[in-house]
């Protein structure tokens, strides 16, 4: 079937659907990459995934108490700007004495440096290794608010301080103006940044990156992630997933089945299993879901040969579930894409194989049951 063809029973399809009161809500859960994946056990488990998200930090769920480089910190101020699409991998110039344009944050360390975010030492010299104090980070995260020299009169370090407790920036952050901080420290002041209004445009700053405020103030980042949503993707058992990203892996924050994870995670999981995955570029995150694991609640992924569709009595051109070959869970089709994909106008037929990425439920008594909300046809 070419894709002409394909595309104009899609249309027909869904003139016909309409009014269907099944496609509202099936249509909404299929939109949202992973609710469950946002969902946060406490207040710091949420801020780490939304930061993750964001793509300001990478790798949110380890090395938690380490302390953040001056260097490393450059980088996340950049990742938090405009530039972060505008990046070069590598620096053409050195502009400190100690930062070669060799070095893995020198681009960055660069851009924070001329945008006056972050100043270096005296004799030409950045000290990337040295950690970063809060004092430091202060004069970075206010500038990014749009606040410049001109703000702050008489001792410029102090003023500066009292306005970060002003804006509340302190909010989940315990620390002295000239202590050290440590990646957990950081997750919490970059958050902070993002629901805090900018200086220059009046607006809660985490817009500019795509992300939205919840009513009651806090920061969700689900439609950064679904602007630039690819995916599924299902890599097979044993391959590399840097084959089926367009960035390094390493340097991603990763998701499997909803939980924060990490690269080596990932590819254990890859080597006894498949994984489907959906990834966003420009946040350089990743949500995987490894096939045939039993979770609670939340999306999950399931495997197999297509064995019945089934059909209403009432309506017998709407598919309303399948069942896969040696499965006894039916699947259920409520949105108007996967009811599609399974009709007769569709490409899915009986003895097909196909990847079925599904929202689990569970009932009081323990009785699950699987929404489908995405597929990967073999």
């Amino acid at each position: 079937m070419t894709r002409g063809v394909l595309y104009m029973r899609k249309k027909l399809w869904r003139v016909w659907a309409w009014g269907l009161s099944a496609v509202t809500a099936g249509t909404a859960a299929a939109s949202q990459l992973s609710l469950t994946a946002m969902a946060a056990d406490n207040n710091q488990d949420y801020r780490r995934k939304v930061v993750g998200i964001a793509g300001i930090i990478q790798n949110v769920s380890t090395e938690l108490d380490t302390p953040v480089t001056r260097a490393q910190f450059a980088h996340m101020l950049v990742q938090a700007s405009g530039y972060r699409d505008y990046l070069p991998s590598v620096s053409k110039v050195s502009v400190y004495a100690d930062v070669p344009k060799e070095y893995s944050y020198a681009s960055s360390i660069r851009i924070a440096a001329e945008e006056n975010w972050m100043t270096g030492y005296l004799g030409g010299n950045f000290k990337p290794d040295q950690p970063i104090t809060l004092r430091e980070a202060v004069r970075g995260i206010l500038a990014l608010l749009g606040y410049t020299s001109q703000d702050f009169t008489g001792d410029a370090a102090s003023s500066r301080m009292s306005q970060y407790y002003s804006l509340e920036l302190n909010e989940e952050v315990d620390r002295q103006p000239d202590e050290i901080l440590n990646k957990t420290d950081c997750i919490n002041l970059f958050y902070n940044l993002l629901k805090t209004e900018s200086k220059t445009t009046g607006q809660v700053y985490g817009l500019s990156l795509g992300c939205t405020v919840n009513a009651d103030g806090e920061i969700n980042p689900m439609g950064l992630a679904d602007t630039n949503l690819t995916g599924p993707k299902l890599i097979p058992k044993g391959r590399q997933p840097g084959d089926y990203v367009p960035f390094n892996v390493q340097e991603a924050s990763i998701y499997v089945n909803g939980e924060a994870s990490s690269y080596e995670s990932l590819k254990s999981c890859i080597s006894s299993n498949y994984v489907v995955i959906y990834y966003n570029q420009q946040a350089k995150t990743i949500w995987a879901y490894v096939a045939d694991e039993d979770v609670q609640s939340g999306r999950c992924v399931v495997r197999g040969t297509v064995e019945n569709i089934y059909y209403s009595s009432s309506d017998v051109m709407t598919p309303t579930s399948i069942t896969l070959e040696g499965e006894s869970d039916e699947y259920k089709l409520t949105s108007s894409d996967m009811q599609f994909a399974f009709s007769i106008y569709g490409s899915l037929r009986v003895g097909d194989t196909v990847t079925l990425v599904c929202e689990k439920s569970e009932n009081a008594d323990g009785d699950a049951s699987y929404t489908v909300v995405d597929y990967v046809e073999e």
